[in-house]
């Protein structure tokens, strides 16, 4: 038996409880969890916003150690550091042979099958195939990665989502070149992810925006070199910061039509507006035929960052050795596994940065 924070359906309250959790099988590996982030798509996943099958054990941006390994698994060892990686990519489908595993169409596969039992025998489902909201999780031994040295094992988990998300976003996605201004949208823990990785980057400015004044100082010590609290003219504020052309690069981690909407309107034009929020399916955003003509932008999409996992966490993991790269700034509560439903509470009322959970 394991301790969990589960989902028994969707809306519905979160529960802490034991679960019965099976030694891993053939290709599975067994993690006692060191830490786990509580990230915004976990209460996606529980309001419905994005699918999962319930009843559920949340949580997907974890970092632990490896205690059992199941037949075949060659890749890492008991004792090993891991972090977690939600999305492991299968390397056969169309998307992996394009070399963009972030597409992968079987990346979310393991979140439909069931892992483990409630103690009344009902099957239990792993959030995004992960599971972390929990004192141990089993998984599919693709969805690993070795911890590289001289990273804090705690700190590792934000590296699972939050920080390959937020670099990507710049690095890959909207392809920050140093000097240019980024404007980003949302200082949660994506968001701060994005404004230490502008500033990586060489950013000449960046300006944070957010709905809650609160979270300047929070923003000023990622790296923002301006702060405007989010309101109806938040892009023309944005505009008399640069020299009123707009910001060269907008990155939104709110996945909300009008702040995408606000995003496209405070870059320049020829710009480029990265959204990473992930949004309902309804929430529609509209532009102009002769506007999208007129200002000659790019907006994309942005998935996981546009991340390979294997590929950027050595990366990171440089960053963070240099001292470029803070994953334990961004983290603004240190909380306990009992403690997750009320960081749920923090994240709907716009409160915080990320909360980590330390077991």
């Amino acid at each position: 038996m394991t301790r969990a924070v589960v989902l028994p359906a969707v809306n519905a309250p979160l529960e802490i409880s034991e679960i019965e959790l099976p030694d891993p099988g053939p290709g599975r590996v067994r993690i006692k969890l060191a830490a786990a982030g509580v990230c915004h798509s976990d209460l996606s996943l529980s309001n419905g916003t994005l699918r999962q099958p319930v009843p559920a054990v949340l949580g997907h941006e974890g970092a632990g150690t490896v205690t059992a390994v199941g037949e075949g698994v060659t890749a890492v060892a008991p004792g090993d550091a891991v972090v977690l990686n939600w999305a492991p990519s299968c390397g056969a489908c169309h998307y992996c042979g394009l070399d963009e595993p972030w597409l992968c169409v079987d990346a979310l596969a393991g979140a439909g099958v069931p892992y483990a039992r409630t103690p009344d025998g009902r099957d239990l489902y792993p959030g995004l195939g992960s599971a972390v909201f929990a004192d141990e999780t089993v998984v599919a031994a693709n969805a690993v990665l070795p911890l590289p040295g001289g990273v804090p094992l705690a700190d590792a988990a934000l590296l699972g989502c939050a920080v390959l998300t937020g670099y990507g976003a710049v690095h890959h996605s909207a392809k920050v070149r140093e000097g240019e201004s980024v404007a980003v949208f949302g200082v949660g823990g994506v968001g701060l992810a994005v404004i230490q990785a502008a500033r990586i980057a060489g950013a000449g400015k960046i300006i944070a925006v957010d709905v809650s004044p609160e979270k300047e100082d929070l923003a000023r010590k990622a790296g923002a070199t301006d702060y405007v609290p989010a309101a109806d003219d938040t892009h023309k504020v944005i505009r008399s910061l640069t020299g009123g052309h707009g910001a060269d690069v907008a990155v939104e981690c709110v996945g909300r039509a009008q702040t995408i909407r606000t995003a496209w309107s405070s870059t320049r034009r020829g710009g480029r507006t990265t959204v990473v929020g992930i949004g309902r399916k309804d929430d529609q955003v509209s532009f102009s035929a002769l506007e999208i003509f007129h200002f000659g932008r790019t907006l994309s999409g942005c998935v996981y960052g546009n991340c390979d996992p294997a590929r950027d966490l050595p990366v990171l993991a440089g960053h963070i050795r240099a001292g470029r790269l803070d994953p334990g700034g961004m983290v603004t509560d240190r909380i306990g596994l009992e403690d997750v439903p009320a960081a749920f509470d923090a994240m709907v009322a716009g409160r915080g940065g990320r909360a980590l959970v330390v077991f």
